[in-house]
């Protein structure tokens, strides 16, 4: 250990050089150590390594991004206090989302904000910088963004959301409409699955969410894709009953009955997440059956007993 905590000081030591070659092959090799030995990573947190990685987001060098951006990352697996608690970190990462000299270094920064977004506490502080959930909107937004920072965008505006109070936030800053375009014109399963869990979240507690959604018909799309005959996967299933149930129970009473009125088109979709999904799923989609039931005045139970009642009369 007493080897491996001199030499991350002398690496770090390099980082501070004159000579741009002696900072970029010490950042090179610090990217390694923390990536393949996890013990690293508190040894370079406390040999002081994060303001000068930090700093280095701002260089025009796309190798010098790249490298502090992925040794931050890696850092940020096992020592996440250290990164939150040095002024500027999350300027410097909001700088490098909105300024990549590649698409590397804007997958890293975002991964980096969803790493230290799986401390509760650190949820409404990261929730505060516009500048960054503006730039993880302009990421999932734009149709040249890279398929790795667009789900890593994803990853950390879902963890954004986890807040209460940052949904709103997330929502004017144009969340909604980027979030369902990738839904209808993003075939990949993976993205569609992290953009309608970052929806789920977003219509929950929120009486913004139903502005937003309307203006991009949001709930049809919802609903479309509990239909048996789109092949959504499950985890998008399960995401569209949460967001269902979500504007339901939180939303204005307009927009919950528009919503049950939607969903009961899809009954049978609801109530095959209900047979067949997680355990967390399918608690969603029998609440989300009762609800419809509720407004509907009749059961499906109580409509097969009518049926049979008929049946046996005639």
């Amino acid at each position: 250990m007493e080897v491996k905590r001199r030499t991350t000081k002398s690496l770090v030591a390099k980082l501070s050089s004159v000579s741009e070659q002696t900072r970029t092959e010490s950042l090179c090799e610090l990217r390694l150590i923390s990536k393949n030995d996890p013990e690293s990573r508190a040894l370079i947190a406390e040999s002081g390594a994060i303001p000068y990685l930090s700093e280095i987001l701002y260089s025009p060098s796309a190798i010098a991004q790249e490298n502090a951006t992925a040794t931050l990352l890696n850092i940020s697996i096992s020592s996440r206090e250290p990164l939150m608690s040095t002024r500027g970190l999350l300027d410097a990462l909001s700088h490098a989302l909105r300024n990549p000299e590649s698409p590397s270094t804007a997958q890293a920064a975002a991964a980096t904000i969803f790493s230290l977004l799986t401390v509760d506490s650190y949820r409404p502080i990261i929730g505060s910088k516009r500048d960054i959930l503006y730039a993880l909107v302009d990421i999932i937004r734009n149709p040249n963004s890279h398929p790795r920072s667009v789900k890593d965008a994803l990853k950390a505006l879902f963890g954004i959301s986890l807040y209460p109070l940052n949904r709103a936030t997330v929502i004017e800053l144009g969340a909604v409409p980027a979030l369902f375009s990738l839904v209808v014109k993003d075939g990949r399963v993976g993205i569609v699955e992290d953009a309608t869990a970052v929806i789920a979240q977003l219509a929950a507690g929120c009486e913004e969410a139903g502005d937003a959604f309307r203006k991009v018909s949001g709930v049809g799309v919802l609903v479309d894709l509990l239909d048996l005959s789109t092949g959504s996967s499950g985890r998008t299933k399960e995401n569209a009953v949460s967001g269902l149930l979500n504007m339901v129970q939180c939303g204005k009473k307009d927009v919950g009955e528009y919503v049950k009125e939607m969903a009961s088109v899809v009954r049978n979709g609801i109530s095959d997440v209900a047979e067949n999904g997680s355990s967390k799923g399918k608690k969603k989609a029998q609440e989300l059956l009762k609800l419809i039931d509720s407004s509907s005045g009749m059961s499906e139970y109580q409509e097969m007993q009518l049926e049979n009642a008929i049946a046996q009369s005639s």
